[in-house]
């Protein structure tokens, strides 16, 4: 029988430091609606693919939960099959928490909460979206940054906005905005990533006046304001003095806060030890990280990684080693985790790293079909995925309820699995077969191996609800959601001093310029 951790227990271990992943095996939809400060989210269906990354040393201690679906009872041999020696079931699931701690909505939770947290401790300035359109309209020495990630930003934006991402800005500003009198302008979609880019600026201590747009740009588009679609503006690379004054301005605010510096020996003794966990995260552009990276390392844009921690991070207590190649942009970052609680260092420097072999991926070694000829296909794609283009006639069938809703698949002949690289379909191969009297075989390289034209007509034998749809993302989002979203973000600070389990940490600043 699966031995059980109560919520205090699991609390226990979050407030003393020690190593522990808690994972909520629904769909994305159940999770963003209600679930511990910690918690990430990998369906049972997708623990196969999901789970080592975010969970790499075998002997971690696991937490599952579910809200009363019969989810985490099924999860944990799928966990124990992939060489997890301990595992847990949370007693009581998220009804039985919710009675101990705080249950959050959303989803990248710990990092929205940080940031208003950073706002509220440092008074970080912002203006409303009325005031920022009359300085853009107004005023000639301005620059507004845009701290998402490219895609977002190319989406929508604001006018004259040029797309920085968080983690470059430090990097980046000395040549984007060389005049101390240029004012600069922070937005993000929402709130966290325009604080804590706003903030960044401001903790390295550049001469500029800096704030953030109130609310992003849904504050904006509340505001009755447009945004633009299809701006392509970026940030340069800085010149070397740039650079050099990024160097200084992330080191003396680093030391400041006291990250670590460690070097390629340290870093080669943690990796070998066995009684703790590692990640080791290249803070760089995509790009850069593409063009050549250390060993072992893996790519973890900057600014993402503090707008999203749970999505790299997935053992509260671990260690993390950050690299960069500036001098600026892991100091920058690192400063950001220790302040959310996390033991962080910055590699010093990459010569002398020994190469690794890259983990193992989970591999399907079971039977697979080239065709689908007289099958019915069953797609266990994410919906999104699935909407924007699946074999025709393809059937959406969420994985945690493959079980249940594979008997509602049309026809007698054979079901056919697949999902987008094939992996996901191959882990449910036994769930499917178990449930059905019809033959079930995973079509070999799943759908990205299917060449003959693909359909955005939907067929759903499952209710969509394994993604949850983000009102600070895209142009088509309800005015009451988004207003929605800033209340809750609002009202997080307050849910991290109930809750007691945070462990964050705000540094004051160096000279006090608020």
């Amino acid at each position: 029988m699966t031995r059980t951790m109560t919520p205090a227990e699991l609390r226990a271990h979050w407030t003393s430091g020690h190593e522990i992943a808690l994972i909520d095996v629904r769909e994305e939809g159940p999770f963003a609606a209600g679930h511990p400060l910690f918690a990430l989210t990998i369906p049972v269906s997708e623990i196969e693919v999901g789970l080592p990354p975010l969970v790499p040393r075998k002997s971690t201690s696991v937490v599952v939960y579910d809200d009363g679906e019969g989810y985490a009872e099924r999860a944990v041999p799928r966990i124990k099959a992939l060489g997890y020696s301990d595992v847990a079931i949370l007693a009581g699931g998220l009804s039985a928490y919710a009675r101990e701690g705080e249950v959050y909505i959303d989803v990248n939770v710990p990092s929205k909460a940080f940031g208003e947290l950073v706002e509220s401790i440092r008074h970080t300035p912002s203006l409303p979206a009325e005031e920022v359109k009359a300085i853009i309209e107004g005023q000639q020495d301005v620059v507004v940054l845009d701290a998402r990630r490219y895609e977002e930003y190319n989406t929508m934006s604001i006018p004259r906005g040029q797309s920085v991402p968080g983690g470059e800005l430090v990097y980046r500003i000395n040549d984007i905005a060389p005049s101390p009198d240029t004012l600069v302008v922070v937005n993000c979609a929402g709130r966290t990533r325009s604080i804590i880019g706003t903030q960044s600026l401001i903790n390295a201590g550049i001469p500029n006046r800096v704030v953030a747009l109130r609310n992003g740009t849904i504050g904006w588009t509340l505001a009755g304001l447009s945004v633009e679609t299809k701006a392509s503006a970026r940030g340069g690379d800085p010149s070397a003095q740039g650079r050099e004054i990024a160097q200084t301005n992330a080191r003396r605010w680093a030391d400041h806060v006291g990250v670590p510096i460690v070097s390629a020996a340290v870093v080669e003794n943690w990796r070998v030890q066995q009684d703790r966990t590692l990640y080791l995260l290249d803070v760089r552009s995509p790009d850069e990280y593409a063009a050549g990276h250390p060993p072992g390392f893996i790519s973890a844009p900057g600014g993402q990684l503090v707008q999203a921690t749970d999505e790299w991070l997935g053992v509260r207590g671990a260690r993390v080693v950050l690299f960069d190649d500036d001098g600026v942009r892991a100091r920058m970052a690192a400063s950001w985790l220790r302040q959310m609680g996390w033991d962080v260092a910055v590699l010093e420097d990459a010569a002398g790293l020994s190469q690794v072999a890259p983990p193992k991926e989970w591999q399907f070694d079971g039977d697979t079909v080239a065709s689908v000829d007289g099958a019915t296909v069953a797609d266990l794609a994410r919906h999104a995925v699935y909407a924007k283009g699946h074999i025709p006639g393809a059937w959406f069938v969420s994985g945690p309820e493959l079980a249940r809703d594979i008997a509602g698949l049309p026809g007698d002949g054979p079901i056919v699995l697949t999902s987008p690289d094939g992996r996901i379909a191959a882990a449910n191969l036994a769930v499917a077969r178990a449930a059905t009297d019809r033959p079930v075989h995973v079509l070999a390289g799943g759908t990205a191996a299917w060449t003959e034209g693909l359909s955005t007509e939907l067929h759903e034998a499952s209710q969509p609800i394994d993604a949850y749809k983000r009102p600070y993302e895209g142009t088509d989002n309800a005015r009451e959601k988004m207003q929605a979203y800033i209340d809750w973000e609002l009202g997080l600070v307050a849910q991290l001093a109930n809750d007691g389990v945070s462990r964050f940490h705000v540094v004051r600043a160096l000279v006090d310029r608020e």
